[in-house]
This record gives structure tokens, C-alpha cells and sequence, in this order.
């Protein structure tokens, strides 16, 4: 069994099914051991669409370290439906932030690590990862799967309160109605931020909506970001980033069909206008002409 070789087709695959642009991403999906962070066989694996009760889970039939080099979903806490996420889906997010050697990333909602680690193996040892996870149980399985991981810092907290920045690239995987003001204030001379901009209806689990990509411009300090929507998503609440009011006022922005429109979002104190696509408090997607 040449489980190198397995890894090289998962991550050649994975790289095909979203057209992955960096490099060093790709790179890292060949490397990175996948069975370390899922725990140990045989595993559950999400399938989505089997029953109109929502999702459901099927059993490998064996501990065979191959079965986890596919695209699907492998469950962390299968009773809480807390998985390690779809390869292409999160490699599509973090193909956003065009990893390179010696950035600094933020990731928020780390899990049990394993994307924490493909982000760190892309940026190299050059390059730092603060991985952040508000689950205690988790934020163990993490450090305990990082630990050989001289270049990742593994943080137990709210990851809207975690200020060791500035960073090259913040990746937030988990939903939220607004991007928190400390990322926003985290992201350095051309930093991205990638997030999932979701609502939720009343009770239920996961939030929809799409993933939000903000560029800070070469200089920091900015009021007024690049941004723009690419795609969709349906993922769980990020703790301390949901508001109420913003929650319905983003599934009306969405249901307007005018995300595609979004070139912006500013920071500087306005009254809202035709422009605003979602007005909150400090930040204001907008539609209109790309910022300068």
C-alpha cells in the first residue's frame, strides 16, 4: 500500500475539481496525512442528498488509511454532524487567499487541524498559522495533531477576539452575518480575508449563503476594501459573529439576487444608500464601481 502515492491522486483530483490556482496548496494536499486528523478507522462518512430528513452517515467497511483520500466528508462527531469538511469546497476557500511561503494566516474554526495544516504546509516553515477553535475537545485534537508543527499556534477561544495579527490571510470556517471588526483589523498591507456570509431561519443548524472574499489594498489602514462573493455554502454559526437583525437583512440581500454586484466594502461612517447592498454597524458591503 503506497499511501504517498494515494495522497499525490487525492491531491491531483482535488486540484481538478476546483481548478486550483496556487501551487503550494496543491503541494500541501499531496503531503499533509488526512488519517491523522480524522481519527482512527474505520470512519463515518457524510452523504448528503440520501434522505430528505437531511444529512446521513455510512461506515467504511474497514480502518484501510485509503478509504479517507476522497472528496467527501469524514465525521469528527458524527451525533453533532461536526465533520472534517469536503477537500474541494475548503480547497476552494483557501485557494482564494493565494497561500505563499512565509505568510501569516488566521484560521478560525480549525477543527481537528487538518486544513490548519495544509495551510501551514503551503506557506512553509517561513511562514506562521494561528489556528483558533472555540470547541475545547477539538482545540486538544488539534494541538495533539499540529504538535510536530513548529510554524502553528493552536488557540482555545472565540476567534473574533484572538488579536496576534497582522496577517497575510484570515480563513474563517464558520458562518457569520457580518466580518468582525478584528479581522478586519487583522488583515495587513494586502490581506484577504475569506468567510462564509450566512442566514440562518429560526432553529435550524446550518446557515446558507456564499463565501466573502475581502482584499485590504498594499497600504493598511484602509476604509474602503476590495470584495466580492464566490461560492456557495452551507456550514455552522460562528460563535460571537451572528446578529439578529443583520441575519434577515442579509437572506433579503441574497433573495435580491444583486450579490454578484458587491465590489466593496467600506468601513468609513455613511448613511445608507442605493450602494449598500448590507449596511451594519462598521461595514458596508457595496455595489458600484471598484474601489481605488
Amino acid at each position: 500500500m503506497d499511501l504517498e502515492l494515494y495522497r499525490r491522486f487525492f491531491a491531483e483530483e482535488v486540484a481538478t475539481v476546483v481548478h486550483l490556482r496556487t501551487a503550494a496548496l496543491a503541494a500541501a494536499f499531496a503531503r499533509v496525512p488526512r488519517e491523522r486528523f480524522v481519527g482512527p478507522g474505520p470512519w463515518q462518512i457524510m452523504s448528503v442528498g440520501e434522505s430528505p430528513a437531511g444529512p446521513v452517515y455510512w461506515t467504511t467497511p474497514d480502518a484501510d488509511p485509503r478509504r479517507v483520500y476522497h472528496d467527501v466528508m469524514i465525521a469528527l462527531d458524527a451525533a453533532r454532524q461536526i465533520n472534517n469538511g469536503q477537500p474541494s469546497a475548503v480547497g476552494r476557500w483557501l485557494d482564494a487567499l493565494d497561500l505563499a511561503p512565509g505568510m501569516s494566516v488566521l484560521h478560525v474554526g480549525c477543527g481537528a487541524g487538518y486544513y490548519s495544516a495544509i495551510a501551514a504546509e503551503a506557506v512553509g516553515e517561513t511562514g506562521r498559522v494561528v489556528a483558533v477553535e472555540i470547541d475545547a475537545d477539538l482545540a486538544a485534537r488539534a494541538r495533539a495533531n499540529l504538535a510536530d508543527r513548529g510554524n502553528v499556534e493552536v488557540v482555545t477561544g472565540n476567534g473574533g477576539e484572538v488579536a496576534s495579527g497582522p496577517f497575510d490571510a484570515i480563513f474563517v470556517n464558520a458562518g457569520a452575518t457580518h466580518p468582525r471588526p478584528l479581522w478586519l483589523d487583522g488583515l495587513g498591507p494586502g490581506g484577504r480575508l475569506v468567510l462564509p456570509l450566512t442566514f440562518a431561519a429560526d432553529g435550524a443548524r446550518f446557515g446558507v449563503g456564499y463565501m466573502l472574499r475581502v482584499e485590504r489594498a498594499s497600504r493598511s489602514g484602509d476604509e474602503v476594501l476590495a470584495a466580492r462573493f464566490f461560492s456557495p455554502v452551507s456550514i455552522y454559526p460562528c460563535a460571537g459573529a451572528r446578529d439578529a437583525e443583520l441575519n434577515g437583512k442579509l437572506h433579503d440581500a441574497y433573495t435580491s439576487g444583486t450579490a454578484g454586484k458587491v465590489v466593496a466594502l467600506s468601513r468609513a461612517a455613511h448613511e445608507p444608500g442605493d450602494a449598500c447592498w448590507l449596511h451594519g454597524d462598521g461595514f458596508c458591503l457595496q455595489t458600484g464601481a471598484p474601489p481605488h
